[in-house]
């Protein structure tokens, strides 16, 4: 379904499990859950996997392959993933010793209630395919009834606003932009079934195999609950999400958050955004009598609201169903489960076989009951240790930027101090929450799934309603423990980063400075650096969108920024297909500032000392081996393409490629010369932080 850019969380890969390898070739997803031994690195002799090299390649031409091209040219993706990395091969082991959490659970006896038998009995449950099979589509019967018995549009409405049902709508519950102290109800355009408007519209060949192969999925999927018109449905509501797709906003343009904040009172909603029935959407949520929205994407919101109002209700119903069906089908028999992944696996994606059925079980249990699963997982897996020596890495790379922004040659003295207020009030999150969520009121019972899973959509549902009026809970996190990623919240002027991400290869305390520094530090440096990319520059000390740039420190940051989207636009990804510099801007920004932080914060960690040797290695080379290597990671074709349409992140090929080449460092430590491809003139080099 449909990404929503987030406004809320920048964080190092957002959207699907964007994944990365380091480990040497030959280390499997496997690798054992103990630590290494005292004093020695996970990997390699100091944290560079040297035989992954490729030294037939010149640094100059292509770093990335320079530093990983022989892992790249002689991996194999698996057959149930569409890319490969060190996000994957982390996330494997993650997930394996979160799944011996939850079968622990699973294989008790629990008193009900109790965190243990919610736990086992939603994993369990999830894994009872026999069971799942005997039920046929009975459990969901009942909300398939109500679409096929909606007569009015207000009936539709009311469906598009109930939890568990898909919508060309999306509500977020989050501060509000400008007073970051209370919640907003924002409604976002949504709607679509493949992973972008592109998909739809755009004149390409491939993209337009996609939309013949997406009407087959949609009759398929109409065929197996016995729709009598599944062809002339399938096709009808394909035109209606195309529809939906050409009234919806680009990402660029969605990510421009200003452009986003559009309140408006219930008057004015219903007055200014006719066709839809408001009303009825908003009550199956408990939003009916809330007073003010605001609208993101105001003029597809205003579109789509029309051309809602003028489908022929049996469109809507079939676009329900279908996506009904798809976000259902795991709980389903494997006619329906094996049919999705066909389409968004096989066709969509190129990923020749089905992930294995415990790896999705666990991804529904941290769904569900993630925090519930967190506490045991921080209990075993994350150190006091690990905690205090992250937390002294991300002071060292705050007081880096300090640094950087003070010397600074294009900002006035005036917004230089605004941006050091900003920088003082960053709050640092590490490893966990302070304070857990209490799943005490989710049922679960063994042998309903889906009622498990409706259960668990409305309890969260209600968790974010239920606090509307209360004062924004700060301490609250973006992320489970046990997700390996990190974000940056600019409404709470907040880097988080949680356990699972602060292991080899990321973080390794064993590992040689220099490559902590090129890895997590860079990580560190690029979440604090969407504090002040294009979008996260617009928010203040308290989280609040505001303008505190003059009009000549603004023009020159545009300037800069205006370079680094045509360098990155000019990066091919697969034939005729180049990377998209406006929709990635912000997080290439955060890459090229925090690589230079985290240079600037091993050379404070020196001490004016230069760093000695190993493997023929300088310091500054093993800083920037650190950060290639951390970016390793081979796509497949399709899984490329979808990363480039529909990401705001660059592939990480360019994420290599496209920092290293802007710093001045960089071709010092690897005699980088005129004639090299990724050669630029060092007026041509883009320096923002």
């Amino acid at each position: 379904m449909t990404r929503r850019i987030p406004l809320l969380a920048l964080c190092l890969t957002c959207g699907a499990l964007a994944s990365f390898a380091l480990l040497p070739a030959g280390k499997a997803a496997d690798a054992p859950d103990t630590a290494p031994t005292a004093r020695q690195a996970a990997i390699g002799d100091f944290g560079v996997d040297l035989s992954a090299r490729k030294l037939s390649v010149k640094p100059g031409d292509d770093f990335f392959s320079f530093a990983n091209g022989q892992w790249y040219d002689t991996f194999t993706i698996p057959e149930d993933r569409t890319s490969y990395g060190s996000f994957v091969i982390l996330d494997e082991v993650t997930r394996k010793r979160v799944r011996g959490i939850i079968e622990e659970a699973a294989a008790k006896k629990s008193a009900p209630g109790t965190p243990e038998q919610k736990i086992g009995d939603f994993y369990a449950t999830f894994m009872d395919l026999d069971a799942i099979e005997a039920a046929g589509i009975k459990p969901v019967q009942p909300d398939l009834d109500r679409i096929r018995n909606a007569r009015t549009p207000a009936d539709i409405a009311a469906l598009f606003g109930s939890p568990g049902f898909d919508s060309t709508f999306t509500i977020q519950f989050i501060p509000d932009l400008k007073n970051p102290n209370v919640y907003s109800v924002t409604i976002n355009q949504g709607g679509l079934g493949m992973p972008d408007r592109d998909y739809y519209i755009k004149d390409d060949p491939r993209l337009k195999e996609f939309r013949a192969k997406y009407v087959a999925y949609l009759e398929q999927m109409l065929t197996l609950v016995n729709d009598a018109d599944a062809g002339k449905h399938a096709q009808a509501a394909m035109a209606f999400e195309t529809a939906v797709a050409q009234a919806q906003w680009p990402i660029e343009k969605q990510r421009d958050v200003e452009a986003n904040y559009n309140p408006r009172s219930k008057k004015e909603l219903l007055e200014q955004v006719p066709g839809f029935e408001w009303q009825a959407f908003l009550e199956p949520g408990r939003l009916g009598k809330r007073d003010t929205f605001v609208l993101s994407e105001i003029d597809a919101i205003k579109d789509i609201a029309k051309l809602v109002g003028d489908t022929d209700p049996d469109t809507l119903k079939a676009y329900l169903t279908v996506h009904y069906l798809t976000d259902h089908a795991r709980y389903l028999p494997a006619r329906f489960d094996d049919t999705v992944f066909g389409f968004y696996g096989q066709t969509l994606r190129g990923q020749p076989k089905k992930r294995e059925r415990w790896k999705r079980g666990v991804d529904q249990v941290n769904d569900s009951l993630g925090e519930q699963v967190a506490q045991v997982y921080v209990q075993r897996y994350f150190t006091p240790e690990s905690k205090a020596k992250m937390q002294a890495l991300v002071n060292n790379l705050l007081a880096a930027l300090r640094v950087r922004i003070e010397a600074l040659d294009w900002m006035t003295p005036d917004t230089k101090k605004r941006a050091q207020d900003k920088l003082g009030t960053f709050i640092t999150k590490i490893g966990y929450p302070d304070k857990w969520k209490d799943y005490s009121t989710l049922e679960v019972k063994r042998g309903d799934l889906v009622g498990n899973v409706q259960r668990a959509q409305v309890w969260a549902w209600d968790y974010q309603v239920d606090r509307l009026d209360k004062p924004v809970d700060r301490t609250e996190w973006g992320m489970l423990p046990q997700e390996v990623n990190a974000y940056y919240n600019p409404l709470n002027n907040e880097i988080v980063f949680p356990a699972a991400i602060l292991q080899p290869p990321f973080f390794d305390p064993n590992a040689d400075p220099a490559v902590n520094y090129g890895a997590i530090g860079a990580g560190i440096g690029h979440e604090i650096g969407h504090g002040f990319d294009d979008q996260g520059r617009k928010f203040g000390p308290d989280g609040s969108l505001t303008d505190w740039w003059s009009a000549k420190d603004d023009a020159a940051f545009t300037a800069r920024a205006k370079k680094l989207i045509q360098q990155y636009s000019d990066f091919e990804a697969l034939p005729g297909l180049n990377v998209k510099g406006e929709n990635t801007i912000g997080e290439n920004i955060g890459d090229l500032g925090g690589l230079n932080i985290a240079y600037e914060a091993y050379q404070i960690s020196l001490h004016g000392q230069k760093d000695k040797v190993l493997d023929g290695l300088s310091g500054d080379q093993r800083f920037f081996l650190g950060w290639a290597q951390v970016w390793r990671e081979k796509y497949r074709d399709d899984a490329l393409r979808e990363l480039v349409l529909a990401d705001v992140h660059s592939p990480p090929k360019f994420r290599v490629n496209g920092s290293v080449r802007n710093m001045d460092v960089w071709y010092r430590a690897f005699g980088v010369k005129p004639g090299d491809k990724l050669y630029l003139k060092p007026e041509d080099r883009v320096r923002i932080w």
